[in-house]
C-alpha cells in the first residue's frame, strides 16, 4: 500500500479493537458505507483450482454475520469450479478513502437453497433474467447472441415469477483468519490479525 501524505488516518491499537472480528468488521463496514461513494461492499475473491493455479476477481458482499461472509454467483463459473475443488478462499476489502484493508481467509460452503431463493427474488428483474441469459465465462460468438437470449427470456417470463436457476446461488466464507490494516504515516501501518482457536479469537499485532 502506498502512503498518501494528504491524509492523516486514525490509530488502530489493541485497546481499540473489538475482541470479536465480526463486530470489528461491522464497525469498519458501516464507516465505509458512509465514506466510500461507490460499492463499499466490493471485495476481491481469491480461489485456487486444480493444478494450484490462483485466480482473483471482484465480487460483492451481500450479507455477513458470525457464520461468515456471503456472496452470490453462478456455481458453474470458474470460481464455482475452483471452490468445488478447493473450498478454501480469501477475501480482500480495500477502502482507500479510509486507508483501510481487511483480509479474510476461511472455508467456503454454499448457502441453503431457501437463502439463495430469497436473495435471488430480491434482485431487479433484469438481474434475475441475466442469471438465466448468461452462461458465465463461456465463449460466445457475439453480444447479439446474449441480447437475443435476454429478449427471449423477457417474453417467456412476462408477468410470471422468474425461478431461481439450479446453477446459481450463494457462498459463505467462514473465516479462520481476519486481518485489519489501518494506514499510518511513514509506512508504520497498524495490522491486527484475528486467528480462530477453537471457540475463541486471538489477536496479534503484525509488523507492517
Amino acid at each position: 500500500m502506498s502512503e498518501n501524505p494528504a491524509h492523516v488516518y486514525p490509530e488502530f491499537n489493541e485497546k481499540d479493537a473489538d475482541p470479536n472480528p465480526f463486530s470489528q468488521f461491522e464497525k469498519w463496514f458501516k464507516e465505509a458505507e458512509i465514506a466510500v461513494p461507490i460499492l463499499p461492499n466490493a471485495m476481491t475473491l481469491a480461489t485456487v483450482g486444480m493444478g494450484g493455479v490462483p485466480s482473483a476477481r471482484v465480487v460483492l458482499l451481500k450479507d455477513f454475520d458470525e457464520q461468515g461472509f456471503v456472496f452470490y454467483t453462478n456455481y458453474e463459473s470458474p470460481k464455482g469450479k475452483d471452490l468445488d475443488q478447493n473450498a478454501i478462499a480469501s477475501l480482500c476489502f480495500y477502502w482507500s478513502e479510509l486507508g483501510r484493508q481487511v483480509r479474510i481467509t476461511g472455508t467456503v460452503s454454499r448457502t441453503s437453497r431457501e437463502e439463495s431463493e430469497a436473495y435471488f427474488h430480491s434482485r431487479p428483474v433484469d438481474s434475475q433474467l441475466g442469471a438465466w441469459a448468461s452462461n458465465q465465462s463461456e465463449v460466445i460468438s457475439s453480444r447479439a447472441v446474449l441480447e437475443a437470449r435476454m429478449e427471449e427470456l423477457v417474453r417467456k417470463y412476462a408477468g410470471r415469477q422468474i425461478p431461481l436457476p439450479p446453477y446459481w446461488g450463494g457462498y459463505r466464507v467462514a473465516p479462520s483468519v481476519v486481518e485489519f490494516w489501518q494506514g499510518r504515516p511513514s509506512r508504520l501501518h497498524d495490522r491486527l490479525r484475528y486467528t480462530r482457536h477453537e471457540h475463541e479469537w486471538v489477536i496479534a499485532r503484525l509488523a507492517p
